[in-house]
């Protein structure tokens, strides 16, 4: 299990047992870091021992997980991650930002990056025993956990608030989950699934609460710095070390994703198999910015917000990873930046047809932000960037299409056509 020796606490510090808890902290309620044996793995493993594998998933990494193998070989579970890594160069001519890479999540099983924490907790789910896993979500959170479920076979509940894009509730039922449409925000589902977990002796697998969400999401890492190095040359079976970019930026709602990447760098530093921290740019929407806010603060109490961003994926109240998402940046004198929706709309378009990447609102939110720090200065001209997109641009296809605008309707005839391309 990757050197799994227990827990500690992000809030007072204390460690616990691997079996002394499952989900928080339980004297402040903190969330919980996954603490890995580091000599123990670095003694049976290097980078270029991974490199050379043929495993084209998060289950490359399975040395520097918490969980077993899962099994379920020629499933979904097996597809998600080694997600494609592109170098756009018209996006980056655009951006003026001449040494840009993206990496899109868009391209797991069920279109989303939330596949690598809903793969790990179903392993864990598997391995403890569960009898049913439950989350609450938007969408993308409990689709990908509907999907891994399918593949092992595993029992699920899903609570989204009513106001879930319809695309992203259909993924649900298709994969056979239970599914609770809550009048409610998501955090209110949130509360009733914590709720229903205690109730009913499901486990759950809500992000920002079950310490193994962040730990599916730190593969994203891992990947990252492979890639990057791999960019360069082919897979080296003696590599020591791998290489990584000057700064990441992601979009960020409840702030597992961005708590999660930052770990996940963190374990390679721990390690020796980075040199550096890249530094980490967090974009919200200024429709729900409570992490932002936090930060420009100076401060890591965060204090809830009433979410409005037409992003769904990072519409939240109040982040329930927030301390850690707060870290991640300052810790690696990276920032937050707060786009507006309208900024948004704008980076799909430009993902789109400069980079032939269809993303959802949130992920966009990370180039949005991209664009926003250049234009504020906030980048060294020969950094190495990459942005991460989070969501398939079909999670959501009403919001698609306010960006990109309707298509022209016309008569079935070439004087119609040649008058529609004469008018532009």
């Amino acid at each position: 299990m990757g050197g799994f020796v227990g827990y500690r606490c992000s809030l007072c510090g204390k460690a616990y047992g691997v079996t002394e808890v499952t989900y928080t902290c339980p004297v402040d309620g903190g969330n919980l870091d996954v603490l890995l044996d580091y000599d123990g793995i670095r003694r049976r493993f290097h980078p270029g021992a991974i490199e050379v594998s043929d495993d084209a998933s998060i289950w490359r990494y399975l040395p520097l997980l918490p969980v077993d193998d899962p099994g379920h070989f020629g499933t979904a579970l097996r597809a998600v991650g080694w997600t494609p890594f592109l170098q756009p160069a018209r996006l980056a001519a655009k951006a003026g930002v001449p040494r840009l890479w993206l990496k899109d999540d868009g391209r797991n099983p069920t279109a989303s990056f939330k596949d690598r924490a809903s793969a790990v907790a179903v392993a864990r789910a598997q391995q403890v025993g569960a009898g049913v896993v439950v989350t609450a979500s938007t969408g993308n959170a409990g689709a990908a956990l509907a999907g891994m479920a399918a593949a092992a076979g595993q029992p699920a509940v899903i609570l989204a608030p009513k106001t879930a894009p319809p695309a992203k509730v259909a993924q649900l039922l298709m994969f056979g989950a239970r599914v609770f449409l809550v009048e409610g925000s998501y955090d209110q589902a949130f509360d009733l699934t914590l709720e229903a977990a205690q109730a009913f002796g499901w486990y759950c697998r809500n992000t920002g609460y079950n310490p193994f969400t962040a730990e599916g999401k730190k593969t994203v890492a891992f990947e990252i710095c492979e890639q990057f190095t791999r960019a360069g040359g082919a897979a080296d079976p003696a590599r020591q070390r791998w290489d990584a970019p000057e700064a990441i930026f992601v979009s960020v709602g409840d702030g597992n994703i961005i708590s999660g990447l930052h770990k996940g760098l963190k374990d390679l530093l721990a390690l020796g198999w980075i040199e550096r921290m890249p530094r980490l740019f967090g974009i919200q929407s200024t429709g729900s910015a409570a992490v932002y806010n936090a930060f420009a603060r100076g401060v890591e109490a965060i204090e809830p917000v009433s979410a409005t961003t037409m992003a769904d994926s990072i519409s939240v109240d109040l982040p329930r990873d927030g301390v850690r998402a707060v870290r991640a940046a300052r810790e690696t004198h990276g920032a937050y930046l707060a786009v507006e929706d309208e900024a948004i709309l704008a980076a799909m378009r430009d993902l789109a047809r400069e980079a032939a990447v269809f993303a959802e609102p949130a992920g966009a939110a990370a180039y949005a932000g991209l664009v926003q720090a250049q234009q504020q200065g906030m980048l060294a001209p020969d950094w190495r960037v990459l942005i991460l997109n989070t969501g398939n641009g079909l999670k959501d296809v009403r919001a698609a299409m306010q960006a990109s605008g309707q298509a022209a309707l016309i008569p079935p005839t070439l004087e119609a056509l040649r008058k529609a391309v004469a008018d532009g």
